[in-house]
């Protein structure tokens, strides 16, 4: 090997070997099966709604879904997102009884399901509020690949810091896209009867 080739030969060993590197990090963390399986997000699960009635993914069966997580003590994010959702239901008319509207709890501890109840009074009444145990909670988190985490308050509250989607199911409960709020409710509405 003549001294031209030789760097050339050591430059592409380093080279592979960094692909191949990469390649393991990708599969070990998790990003190449979640690029290639947007399907992989939603699951089975089992929660109460704010009147009690059960509610599994056995119920997003049948029509589409539109589901938010968040908690009841949100300043900001989650009544505004509700209150998108609201708008866009009341701009679907009749077709409002054709589509699920879950608001699903990440914060378990306080989001009762009669604080759910109080809560969602102030929105379309299609919402339904989902809350449950601690696990049960947690499972649907991991199901749904939704972040949520508690953050300390210096008062000795605490807030809850949390995946902000709107999620898409369709009419056989799999994974469609983050539906987009940021239109009219008129528009959203469209998009939303093509589920139908």
């Amino acid at each position: 090997m003549d001294r031209t080739t030789r760097p050339l030969v050591i430059f592409a060993a380093f080279a592979g070997s960094l692909a191949v590197g990469l390649v393991i990090m990708l599969w070990a963390l998790g990003g190449l099966r979640t690029v290639t399986a947007p399907s992989a997000i939603g699951g089975p699960f089992q929660l109460a709604d704010q009147a009690g009635r059960t509610i599994t993914d056995q119920n997003l069966k049948g029509k589409p879904s539109l589901i938010f997580f968040g908690f009841t003590h949100c300043p900001d994010v989650c009544p505004t997102s509700l209150f998108e959702i609201s708008e866009v239901l009341r701009a679907m008319g009749k077709d409002a009884d054709r589509v699920n509207a879950y608001f699903v709890s990440v914060d378990p501890e306080r989001d009762t399901q009669s604080a759910m109840k109080d809560y969602l009074s102030s929105f379309d009444p299609h919402l339904k509020g989902l809350t449950g145990s601690p696990e049960e909670i947690a499972k649907v988190l991991s199901a749904y690949r939704v972040y949520a985490k508690k953050v300390p308050l210096k008062d000795g509250d605490y807030t809850m810091d949390h995946t902000a989607l709107i999620y898409l199911m369709d009419r056989d409960g799999r994974f469609v896209s983050p539906f987009n709020l940021k239109r009219t409710p008129e528009e959203a509405a469209t998009d939303l009867k093509r589920y139908l």
